[in-house]
């Protein structure tokens, strides 16, 4: 009788509390086990995309960027991750594919983005109908000058919210993010990206790092802004650092689908060593013609929409 009540009182806090026992959506991390994943298959539109103007290196093959793109939603179903499909026609846009960047998904819902690549405005819009769809909240929409994009948003942790400043996500962008967030306790930490290539190339906070486990994370430290290392040194971060000549090739750039199990791309393999050496699980997919081409990697290519 006495663990009949104490039970009754359990789901009654639960229930007078902000907990939501079926949630369907959010997770605020990198790296704990990804259950939802968003990901839209390279189009004809990517396939025959004008290199010059996407900033391509050269002409993807889109059949071989189909199976690429397969290889990636393997591996994620593999690990038991549900993975959906965002399939609204979206003509004339290239990028699409790499939908991580139109919106992020926290745990009060979702905040839509206005891209800072003039050419991928209208993604915002379509990958927002495909949320609701999916029955998650909008909490904000970017507006006027505002731009950002979900490569420069990085979690430390469920209450810390890292974002790049750069050519892509501007000061307004910054801060209305800030202004959404700050009802629901997240502190939003705003650092400058070095200039690299300039505007016409993509430079994001997260082609610099990944996290690969709570206090784990590979990093690229030659173009890490200063005052963002000292945050991780701060938390207890390990640093597992990119060789110099794997760093054109997106190492860095690596989606953790639960704590210490990964995927990148197959040719940076001596960054794979390191994970492996340092207990992780890799898979690897080929990226030549989807990834490296195109300037995106795993997690460019997936929108976490629940980690629990």
């Amino acid at each position: 009788m006495k663990s009949q009540k104490l039970i009754a009182i359990v789901l009654l806090g639960l229930c007078n509390s902000n907990i939501n026992l079926t949630k369907e959506y959010g997770g605020q991390s990198m790296v704990t086990p990804l259950k939802k994943v968003l990901v839209r298959a390279p189009d004809q539109t990517f396939g025959s995309a004008d290199t010059e103007v996407w900033h391509y290196t050269s002409q993807p093959n889109l059949d071989i960027a189909i199976q690429e793109h397969q290889m990636i939603v393997d591996a994620l179903e593999q690990e038991g991750v549900e993975v959906i499909h965002h399939d609204i026609a979206l003509p004339f846009h290239a990028d699409a594919t790499f939908v991580h960047d139109a919106a992020i998904v926290t745990d009060h819902g979702a905040i839509i983005f206005q891209m800072g690549k003039t050419l991928r405005r209208g993604e915002e819009e379509a990958i927002k109908q495909t949320l609701l769809s999916l029955n998650i909240p909008i909490l904000h929409e970017l507006h006027g000058t505002a731009t950002a994009e979900g490569g420069d948003m990085l979690w430390i942790n469920e209450h810390t919210l890292a974002i790049g400043r750069s050519y892509r996500t501007n000061q307004e962008g910054i801060n209305q993010i800030r202004e959404a967030l700050a009802p629901y306790n997240v502190d939003v930490l705003q650092f400058d990206l070095p200039y690299d290539q300039g505007k016409v190339a993509c430079l994001h906070l997260q082609s610099l790092i990944s996290f690969v486990d709570y206090k784990k994370a590979v990093v690229f430290l030659k173009d890490m802004p200063i005052a963002f290392v000292e945050l991780l040194e701060k938390n207890n971060i390990e640093l597992i650092v990119v060789p110099d000549d794997e760093y054109a090739t997106m190492a860095p750039n690596i989606l953790a689908i639960k704590p210490n199990v990964v995927i990148m791309l197959e040719n940076n393999t001596k960054t794979i060593e390191l994970l492996r050496q340092a207990g992780c699980k890799v898979y690897t997919y080929k990226g030549n013609e989807l990834s490296l081409k195109a300037e995106g990697g795993a997690t460019c290519l997936t929108r976490p929409l629940l980690r629990q």
